[in-house]
């Protein structure tokens, strides 16, 4: 399941170096996640890290068009750790 950031976003970027796959991006409203390169942190942290550091509970939610399995999102990681 990749993570959406919602209309929430106050904008802080705080959630923006905590991902290690650059799935993150400020957009013209507020940050947005590429949910071809969201891993939800799969492979190296129990909780995603860009929700743990977000000041807004309702700003980071899973994104209901992406749904994973933990699988899923490990092979996704491999790949795009080989790229």
């Amino acid at each position: 399941m990749a993570l959406m950031i919602t209309k929430e976003c106050i904008v802080c970027g705080a959630c923006e170096p905590e991902c290690y796959n650059n799935a993150i991006t400020a957009g013209e409203a507020f940050y947005e996640i590429d949910p071809e390169l969201c891993t939800e942190c799969a492979g190296y942290y129990e909780d995603p890290q860009c929700k743990s550091v977000c000041p807004v509970d309702e700003a980071v939610i899973v994104n209901p068009k992406y749904r994973e399995t933990k699988g899923e999102l490990l092979k996704k990681q491999m790949l795009i750790s080989n790229n």
